[in-house]
């Protein structure tokens, strides 16, 4: 497989070009070569800006709503530009010294990362610019054939859903940025590098490259898998198991009965997943230093795991469990002050009212199987693979 970055790089498509890059420490190839560094090296390229998403281009800072200062960079003496700072949309000034931009980010599959909205928010400082963009593809790490999950509704977008698109989209990165400049209207001046031999049913361990942590919380493709779903923690008082090993697989709070989730979770015979008891204690974070008691994924066929549906249903059984003690986290959430978190990671309230009325599990998963459709088919004229 050779990814995006590697055949622009071989193409001399940069060639006597002042080049700024939106990358962070993932955007490396399967040399573990950076781009950075590759167009740094290149006699024939000005490496003119460097741009950093959320977690800042070093992906050194943990949580959400911790801006990334601007800075220059040590090495190469060239500006590096936070595009989770003051502003999240590049300006004309950063836009300067640059003939092009080239993205290279790796995302995770899930409509919540808001790496696609860094590179939504480039597409749309270029149209107005009028600065060439040209998007790298990569790997979808979680495959590029399953959709899953509730669609964002209007009203509900923010940084971490800027489109209605579902929880689990199933695209590469280009193919976001075609469906966002084309479909969605933003109309950049937007060129796509594919990569080759890549097929939408592999997950990032059948294709050759290495794992490189996108962000400070997602250490493996298993935190990837079950992200989709988990993440939806974030809108909870319940620990998503920030602060441990294992984020997003632990999910647990000191007033739960582990055996008794556990026990809950596996009863609803949810396919490729088993829900196995267990204790931790966050470092940092929801209840640091305190023992929590939940449970740990284990996803065993990948394939038939659907990652949202499980997320939902954790929700549930943990308001089922201790309905007296679970809490809604309070915002705001990514600087949305009026909405609840929980909302703005569903994309609307429906989720949450239908597990605080205890819905049953299998209604919830067919309340999204018309907009899961929909989107099938809105996303099929973008699709490269």
């Amino acid at each position: 497989m050779l990814l995006g970055s590697e055949r622009l790089l071989a193409s001399n498509r940069l060639k006597g070009l002042n080049v700024g890059i939106l990358a962070n420490p993932a955007s490396v190839d399967r040399d573990y070569r950076h781009i950075v560094d590759r167009l740094a090296a290149a006699a024939d390229i000005k490496l003119a800006a460097i741009f950093g998403p959320q977690h800042g281009f070093n992906s050194d800072l943990q949580d959400n709503m911790i801006e990334t200062p601007h800075a220059t960079d040590p090495k190469r003496g060239v500006p590096i530009f936070s595009l989770y700072s003051e502003t999240r949309e590049p300006t004309k000034e950063m836009f300067d010294p640059i003939d092009v931009l080239v993205i290279d980010l790796q995302d995770v599959g899930a409509r919540i990362y808001t790496f696609i909205y860094t590179m939504a928010n480039c597409l749309q400082a270029a149209a107005k610019t009028g600065t060439p963009v040209i998007v790298c593809d990569r790997p979808n790490p979680i495959g590029g054939l399953q959709v899953e999950g509730p669609m964002l509704e209007p009203g509900y977008e923010s940084f971490v859903g800027q489109y209605p698109i579902p929880m689990r989209h199933g695209m590469t990165v280009a193919e976001l940025a075609k469906l966002f400049n084309e479909h969605f209207g933003i109309g950049a001046p937007l060129e796509i590098v594919t990569m080759e031999g890549w097929s939408r049913a592999q997950y990032f361990d059948e294709t050759g490259m290495p794992w490189i942590m996108p962000s400070p919380n997602m250490p493996t493709l298993d935190t990837a898998i079950v992200y989709p779903g988990t993440v939806l923690f974030e809108g909870t008082m319940v620990s998503e198991g920030r602060g441990t090993t294992r984020p997003f697989e632990l999910i647990g709070a000191p007033y739960l009965d582990a055996d008794a989730l556990a026990m809950r979770m596996n009863a609803h015979g949810l396919q490729g997943v088993y829900f196995r008891p267990a204790v931790f204690e966050p470092t940092f974070q929801k209840h640091a230093k305190t023992p929590c008691g939940g449970c740990q994924l284990h996803v065993t066929a990948r394939e038939t795991f659907a990652p949202v549906i499980a997320g939902a249903a954790l929700i549930r059984e943990c308001i089922g469990l201790a309905p007296d003690q679970f809490q809604w986290r309070e915002g705001p959430y990514e600087y949305e002050h009026e909405k609840m978190p929980i909302d703005i990671l569903a994309g609307s309230p429906q989720l949450r009212e239908q597990v605080e009325a205890q819905v049953p599990v299998a209604e919830i998963a067919a309340s999204w199987t018309k907009g899961v459709a929909d989107f099938e088919a809105l996303r099929a004229p973008y699709l490269l693979y």
